[in-house]
């Protein structure tokens, strides 16, 4: 009887129910507007985007830039004098690369904050400008440089103290023997903490100041520092140049050395630059207290597809046989990012019973 009853009542609950179940569908249904739930979802992702937008704002400054750029060197040198460094490996090939990154920022348009980072391998190769020896990206130089009424201020780390000298020389050979076409030591380079000014007297005439030291005991007796000063006159198709470079080699001693450079650039015709520095080395323990640097080097803008050099020069003790090295290169740019230079050069060695060193490289520069 129980479950008869039940059986009865079964359908009339089920009855009352599906009413009930529907009229809440509807409430569901109706209550869900698109546009309004669109609305709210379009404010929260613009929300989000604002945020994105004064996160990178703030963390990278459109007047940033950054450059790049990527050297593989491939070469080999011939010498028989039994050394085991690079230079002096008979016949052997060797491979290295380096790696740059150039930051630079404006704050005020006349204003720019530089600094380099340099990775590589190639820090001894051969001939090749390369200072890279470690595969780890490390900062090469910070520099800040800035306005002072008409004058040109510069503060830095780990930059050379001449800066911002200008030396009257057109030729730009890869070597590192030859690439400062003479101007070895008055044009001051020993690192470390760096402060220079420079003055464009806009008919030509440019000077410039720079000191190089420690980045600790600045300008103290117990510093080994470096002063150097630099004067250039520049005109259209010639240029000439005086630098002079005072360098401390202990607390009590102190090399000076000065600087003559110039070029000449007539229409048509290769350029040639030359150098020539005087060194006096103060309380050489020789006895010997005279250094002398000699450059010459020719340049033809158009050789082909591409530009060509050669040069010739020395640095050399008083007393000692001048050992001239000679090289001989050609820039040949595959495209606007890519340029492939191959270079010989001879080193002479007046060693008794050494050979001369003779090197072949090529050198394949990326920009980017």
């Amino acid at each position: 009887m129980k479950l008869f009853k039940s059986l009865l009542v079964a359908p009339a609950t089920l009855g009352l129910l599906a009413p009930m179940s529907a009229t809440a569908n509807e409430v569901t249904i109706n209550d869900f507007n698109p546009a309004e739930e669109l609305a709210i979802t379009n404010s929260r992702v613009d929300g989000l985007e604002a945020r994105l937008n004064n996160f990178e704002a703030g963390s990278f400054s459109e007047t940033t830039t950054a450059t790049f750029g990527a050297n593989f060197y491939f070469g080999a040198t011939d010498t028989d004098d039994g050394s085991s460094t690079l230079n002096d490996t008979d016949d052997a090939f060797t491979a290295g690369y380096d790696f740059q990154i150039g930051l630079n920022t404006t704050f005020t348009g006349e204003d720019s904050l530089d600094i380099t980072i340099d990775s590589g391998n190639a820090g001894t190769f051969g001939e090749f400008d390369s200072d890279n020896t470690t595969d780890a990206l490390q900062v090469d130089g910070v520099s800040y440089t800035f306005p002072v009424g008409d004058a040109t201020v510069m503060v830095a780390d780990n930059t050379d103290g001449s800066a911002l000298f200008s030396t009257a020389c057109v030729y730009g050979g890869p070597s590192n023997t030859l690439d400062d076409c003479g101007n070895v030591n008055a044009g001051i380079t020993n690192g470390g903490a760096m402060l220079g000014a420079s003055y464009d007297f806009d008919n030509g005439f440019t000077a410039a100041v720079g000191y190089a030291g420690p980045e600790t005991g600045i300008m103290t007796e117990e510093s080994l520092d470096a002063y150097g000063v630099n004067v250039a006159y520049t005109a259209d198709s010639y240029g000439v140049s005086l630098t002079y470079g005072l360098i401390e080699s202990s607390t009590t001693e102190e090399d000076t050395y000065t600087a003559f450079n110039g070029y000449y650039a007539p229409e048509g015709l290769p350029s040639i630059s030359v150098g020539y520095e005087i060194g006096d080395i103060g309380g050489a323990a020789d006895g010997v207290d005279e250094n002398t640097s000699f450059f010459v080097g020719l340049t033809w803008d158009e050789v082909g597809p591409g530009s060509a050099g050669v040069a010739l020069g020395h640095s050399t003790r008083e007393g000692s046989d001048e050992e001239y090295m000679y090289e001989v290169y050609y820039d040949y740019p595959v495209n606007d990012g890519m340029t492939i230079t191959p270079l010989l050069f001879i080193q002479e060695n007046a060693t008794a019973g050494s050979d001369d060193t003779t090197g072949a490289m090529v050198k394949t520069s990326f920009s980017f």
